[in-house]
């Protein structure tokens, strides 16, 4: 009962247009189009994501889509190109700079521990000479992955009881959440140290972290617009 209305809640935030979800990912992409500025027909590959976000705006860009092989992108169009890979192991996937942008929105939380963490960062740095990554803020009131207010500062305590109910009734997201790993500004800047930071907000409130790394044209610019 618990993951159908969770399930009909994610569905009504990501497909409505009257959705908040669906707001904040429209600004979201006006930030990146304005920040990260990729050129017209740009080469650009989507780790982790799916269609649904290169679908609300109209665009000329070559979108590739990473996800691992027990990924679930949903319904696949031939207007993308589909590679089955880890994200955190590139290196025989594709070369230094094959593409113009790396974009990645909410996942590099959830890769595993600091030194996949790593790994994800540098690969998004070889592939491409322009980058857009998104985190989730932990600073923000209400966590975005479980709803519950300042997940991330209560106890270790906390968490696992709140995690021991989730495992009862909902194994497969328990071990999602459990398995998150949140970071802040100091963590991108180390592991993003080429790139600039935008702080997205939300009535005045940090919430998510976004690194970009904009074309060479446009990098000397960035810098002096939005020094951080």
């Amino acid at each position: 009962m618990i993951q159908a209305l969770l399930r009909s809640a994610t569905t009504w935030a990501y497909e409505s247009r009257l959705s908040p979800t669906r707001r904040w990912r429209m600004a979201r992409i006006e930030a990146f189009l304005g920040l990260a500025r990729p050129p017209a027909g740009a080469r650009i590959v989507d780790l982790g994501g799916t269609p649904y976000m290169w679908e609300l705006f109209d665009h000329d860009f070559e979108v590739t889509l990473v996800n691992l092989p027990a990924g679930n992108p949903g319904p696949r169009s031939d207007r993308y190109t589909w590679v089955e890979a880890d994200a955190c192991d590139l290196d025989a996937v594709f070369a230094d700079n094959e593409f113009d942008l790396a974009f990645s929105n909410s996942v590099i939380e959830h890769v595993g521990p600091e030194d996949r963490q790593a790994a994800f960062a540098a690969g998004i740095r070889r592939i491409a000479p322009s980058y857009w990554v998104q985190t989730p803020s932990p600073r923000f009131p209400v966590e975005a992955h479980t709803g519950v207010p300042f997940y991330w500062q209560r106890s270790e305590r906390q968490r696992r009881r709140r995690l021991d109910r989730w495992y009862r009734t909902m194994p497969v997201w328990a071990e999602m959440i459990e398995n998150t790993r949140v970071l802040g500004m100091g963590r991108m800047h180390q592991l993003f140290p080429d790139g600039q930071l935008w702080r997205e907000r939300l009535a005045g409130i940090e919430k998510s972290l976004c690194m970009y790394r904009p074309g060479d044209a446009t990098l000397r610019r960035a810098r002096l617009a939005d020094p951080v």
